[in-house]
């Protein structure tokens, strides 16, 4: 069974930092494109970020390019998002999931594996 879990969400002041992390189990973590997705109340789940299942090839949305670094860690069987200079319009559920990754940061179908999100809520 396949489990991806989302944890490192939080209460943070506009200009600060948060890092999240996402476990997987269940599948072949070390050949999985991994993307990060988030969504704002009333508005449609975004891709953020993607990392290529060898790590070297990421990408970003416009939004959050300079400010967000995705990493993955195959060993720990684990993809990360540092989160920088956080602003206002960065409030939303954050979610991992297996996801093909280019730089268009298409969504992937519900039936890929996603987590059950953490939220994010930056504050002024």
């Amino acid at each position: 069974q396949v489990q991806v879990v989302e944890s490192g969400g939080g209460l943070v002041q506009t200009g600060g930092s948060l890092k999240l992390s996402c476990s997987v189990s269940g599948l072949t973590f070390e050949y999985s494109n991994m993307g990060w997705f988030r969504q704002a109340p009333g508005k449609e789940r975004e891709g953020v970020s993607c990392i290529t299942w060898t790590g070297k090839t990421t990408y970003y949305a416009d939004s959050v390019k300079g400010r967000f670094t995705i990493s993955r860690d195959n060993a720990k069987n684990t993809v990360y998002l540092q989160m920088n200079s956080l602003q206002l319009e960065d409030t939303a559920m954050y979610y991992c999931a297996t996801s093909p990754c280019s730089q268009s940061l298409v969504v992937p179908p519900k039936y890929n594996y996603w987590g059950q999100g953490t939220q994010v809520t930056v504050s002024s």
